[in-house]
């Protein structure tokens, strides 16, 4: 169990939650795997963003959409080398001004438990808790 991986996905949620992109970066591997929830929420399909710029771009196309997107997490478990992080997502449409509060769930999975290793590789994010748990080879 590795305290600096639950401690690092606090980190990336809070700068995360304050649009504050190079501290959210901070916390992620150069060749991360960026899986957002957001396209599901808005009525697409999966995407997966690679690397820094993938996330930029992520992140840029979210903030087009929406005029709030703010994570509020209540568990967080560690898995080791994984840390799944349970809560809510609440997003407000920019053009229709309409909120949506939904479950959320971010699992992370990072190279390591030591050091510079605790840079998340890949986070996947889950609008369902059962996708999320099953993700993590977890059942409620």
């Amino acid at each position: 169990m590795s305290q600096q991986n639950v401690d690092a996905l606090k980190r990336g949620l809070d700068a995360y939650n304050r649009r504050e992109l190079d501290a959210v970066l901070e916390e992620l591997d150069a060749d991360v795997e960026w899986h957002p929830a957001l396209a599901v929420l808005l009525g697409g399909e999966r995407t997966v963003f690679r690397g820094h710029q993938g996330v930029r771009e992520s992140i840029q196309e979210e903030d087009e959409a929406l005029a709030m997107y703010q994570v509020e997490i209540s568990e967080i478990r560690d898995l080791g080398t994984s840390v799944l992080a349970i809560g809510r997502a609440r997003v407000r449409g920019k053009g229709s001004g309409v909120e949506t509060d939904s479950a959320f769930c971010v699992l992370a999975d990072s190279k390591g438990t030591t050091g510079k290793d605790t840079r998340t590789i890949r986070l996947r994010t889950y609008l369902d808790l059962n996708e999320g748990l099953e993700a993590a080879g977890l059942r409620e």
